[in-house]
């Protein structure tokens, strides 16, 4: 399947990146990181969860992939050329495989996890583990292009952070983790060899480091890496909210591996810090790039000096001398040309929705695109016992996009005059979620605000009706009418994921509908968008037009 062109040609066309590339929005947290000689971390205060790096065979430009779990279209494609400011330019699966089971529900937490992506012999590889299925593989000679389909290289339960190793001799190796929750154990790394075209296990696994040594607990997320004459495991430890990371060598592939802690939070104020990607440039020089875990804002990017002492990777600063960097807040910009012309911050995208994913893998009854508008949202068809929108997988989100920013929507929500029940809007979703829409009623619609807390324990929403509002027009439409409103709808989001719901039916005074605690989701940070909803036994599906939608980053 050409996923580029089921990208353009389908309803994904909307959430595709390549509006927002042409539209010059740059995934940046701090404005000031597009010009000047240093930079601030996060340089992207977005969810972008275990970020793997990898440069052209020039070194001048990198592509960052990141784990997208059930969401799709998924494995987003991250391109820089100075590894501070970036642009998502592609996505590499539209669908996550096996589509049978991942296109019947949500399946929150599952799917993609800690891809791995590498430059070999003229083409990019992408690994990553489904700790359900096993290790899954796809490639491309162009990552703004088009991505083969998905090779299952390894099947197996608890697989997981693979990463592949053409070594100099021919043979092929990957590395991976083991997931406590399938497998019943972790802290272990194991490498097995993979045949020379990277498609499959050609050995059993082998040991090559056990974390179970009271010392370096969770050791998860291994990259292996060949440099000189040592093979290097770069991997955290400790956790992923208070961890560190850990550097191994061995002359041998197989070890045994020396270890060394080389990153860790230190006198920094970054917790931390956890799974990245070390990367080498045209210039010489050596950078690595990481996550944090911001709670709800969920797993943010952040980019640290390497420096190499006596054949080990010192990370970040280290004031001390003992071989461990800190974390560091602000540092110099890579000794590299970067490409930001006509560079803008994502608000000032022409293309709002381009950062967009649906909860779960597409179908059509999710919605399509509109002429008039950016997209419409068909009511989910909620099962019988419904009692919250952790079941509906057509939620419409994107990730929290700065520590601070307001979204404004104009939507035109629509319903048969017959029905009731049938509920769209905008919601923060997580563990917890909070949503704010119109409930079709006898008599017109109800604005409503909902909030749950635990979703994923079943637990039922609280509901508060704000207003009654009257229809904008009704037509005629089959055997019953429909009546439709059109409202303007806003979210603010302030530190700490501090959110407050607001509506206007001018589009000019807001009045505040509810307040709120962003809280993240299974694995992933909160996301803000829009539903649908449609009760069961209701056979016509109510729907939601989002007209425009404007962000604004503060």
């Amino acid at each position: 399947m050409n996923l580029q062109k089921a990208l353009i040609a389908s309803l994904i066309l909307f959430c595709s990146p390549v509006a927002a590339t042409a539209a010059g929005g740059h995934l940046v947290s701090d404005p000031r990181n597009l010009t000047g000689d240093s930079y601030t971390n996060p340089v992207i205060h977005a969810d972008y969860s275990d970020p793997d790096v990898t440069a052209s065979p020039d070194g001048k430009t990198f592509y960052m992939t990141a784990s997208s779990f059930q969401c799709v279209p998924g494995l987003p494609i991250l391109k820089s050329t100075d590894l501070v400011n970036w642009e998502l330019v592609n996505y590499a699966i539209d669908a996550v495989p096996p589509t049978d089971f991942y296109s019947q529900a949500p399946r929150h937490g599952k799917g993609v996890w800690a891809p791995c992506i590498r430059y070999h012999a003229g083409e990019y590889y992408i690994y990553w583990g489904d700790p359900d299925f096993g290790i899954f593989m796809v490639k491309t000679t162009d990552p703004e292009g088009e991505w083969s389909n998905p090779v299952l290289v390894r099947p197996g339960k608890g697989l997981i952070d693979p990463t592949p190793l053409w070594d100099t001799d021919g043979k092929a190796y990957l590395a991976n983790g083991w997931a406590a929750s399938r497998s019943g154990f972790n802290s272990v790394i194991t490498i097995s060899e993979m045949s020379a075209d990277g498609t499959r296990i050609i050995s059993r696994p082998r040991i090559v480091f056990d974390g179970n040594d009271g010392v370096n607990h969770t050791v998860e997320g291994p990259k292996l890496y060949r440099r000189g004459d040592y093979y290097y495991i770069m991997a955290p430890a400790g956790g992923v909210e208070t961890g560190w990371q850990l550097a191994m060598r061995s002359r041998d592939i197989y070890g045994p591996y020396e270890t060394k802690i080389v990153m860790a939070q230190g006198a920094s104020d970054i917790n931390g810090p956890h799974q990245g990607a070390w990367v080498s440039t045209a210039a010489g020089e050596d950078w690595f790039v990481h996550f944090q875990d911001r709670e709800a804002y969920g797993r943010v990017i952040h980019l640290n000096p390497v420096t190499w002492i006596e054949d080990w990777p010192v990370t970040g600063n280290d004031t001390d001398g003992d071989g461990c960097g800190d974390a560091v807040r602000k540092w110099r910009k890579p000794a590299l040309t970067a490409d930001t012309s006509g560079a803008t911050p994502l608000e000032h995208s022409s293309d709002p929705s381009a950062l967009y994913q649906w909860h779960g893998n597409y179908s059509d009854f999710f919605g399509f695109p509109i002429n008039n508008g950016l997209m419409r949202l068909y009511g989910h068809k909620t099962s019988d016992g419904f009692v919250n929108m952790w079941e509906v997988p057509n939620l419409w989100l994107q990730k929290f996009p700065a520590e601070k920013f307001t979204v404004t929507s104009k939507v035109r929500i629509s319903a048969k005059s017959n029905t009731t029940g049938v509920s769209s809007g905008i919601i923060v979703m997580g563990w917890d979620y909070a949503r704010l829409g119109l409930t079709k009623t006898p008599d017109g619609f109800m604005l409503q605000f909902a909030t749950c807390t635990d979703a994923e324990q079943q637990n039922p929403e609280t509901m508060s009706d704000i207003c009654p509002l009257t229809p904008t027009r009704e037509y005629a439409a089959g055997l019953h009418p429909n009546v439709e409103c059109d409202i303007w709808l806003r979210l603010t989001v302030e530190k700490g994921g501090m959110c407050r719901f607001l509506y206007s039916t001018d589009g000019r005074r807001y009045n505040e509908a509810g307040r709120f605690k962003a809280r993240a989701g299974k694995w992933i940070g909160a996301r803000a968008g829009f539903y649908s909803i449609t009760p069961s036994g209701t056979s016509d599906r109510g729907w939601i037009d989002i007209m425009e939608s404007d962000l604004k980053i503060d």
